[in-house]
């Protein structure tokens, strides 16, 4: 069984392309909630957030993510230092799934920070998904109208490039709204099915 990383920027598209592999019957790993499920329910790594950045990091309701993003975004190093607690636990999490989907060709594992967290090198193939820049700000504000397009670049800022992406990956998608997506998805499929 082959383990397939899917990756690109925010706004990129990651998700509905994993839709359309998990209606192919590919079971599909999304890291990034799972990093977030395993930050609120995982005891041990609510421990050592909490240890690291203390007791405000959760409130009574779960985890303070405002609190906890205000500590991380603008600062490299508690950023590194969360990533390395939440990080391991996500790989021992991944593992203990991939052990459970052995009788399938292939199985996704989407990241957004695949490449960045230097998880693609445990995976036998990447796709990368590519989107224009301007048309993942627009999706991503029309998915979190919260966010300022100044919020949303600074995002794309702190991720690796669509080029340096493309250049490690096995399979590119393009979700520019030009390229059909079904049949780029498809051949990627029957390649790795």
């Amino acid at each position: 069984m082959k383990q397939v990383g899917i990756t690109g920027g925010i706004g990129a598209g990651k998700s509905l392309i994993c839709k359309v592999f998990a209606t192919l019957g590919v079971p599909i790993y999304e890291a990034d909630s799972k990093a977030r499920w395993l930050m609120e329910n995982n005891q041990a790594l609510r421990q050592k957030i909490t240890d690291a950045f203390g007791v405000e990091s959760y409130t009574t309701t779960g985890l303070n993510r405002p609190y906890l993003a205000q500590q991380v975004f603008h600062d490299a190093s508690q950023g590194a230092l969360l990533d390395s607690l939440v990080h391991p636990c996500v790989a021992e999490d991944y593992q203990k799934w991939v052990a459970g989907h052995t009788s399938v060709p292939y199985l996704l594992n989407e990241a957004a920070l695949l490449f960045e967290a230097g998880r693609y090198k445990t995976l036998d193939k990447v796709i990368a998904v590519f989107a224009p820049i301007p048309l993942r700000i627009t999706r991503v504000q029309k998915r979190d109208p919260q966010r300022t397009a100044g919020e949303i670049q600074g995002i794309i800022q702190k991720q690796w490039t669509d080029e340096q992406k493309i250049a490690l990956a096995d399979f590119v998608i393009h979700n520019d709204e030009v390229q059909p997506l079904l049949p780029q998805i498809l051949a990627i499929h029957a390649q790795l099915s």
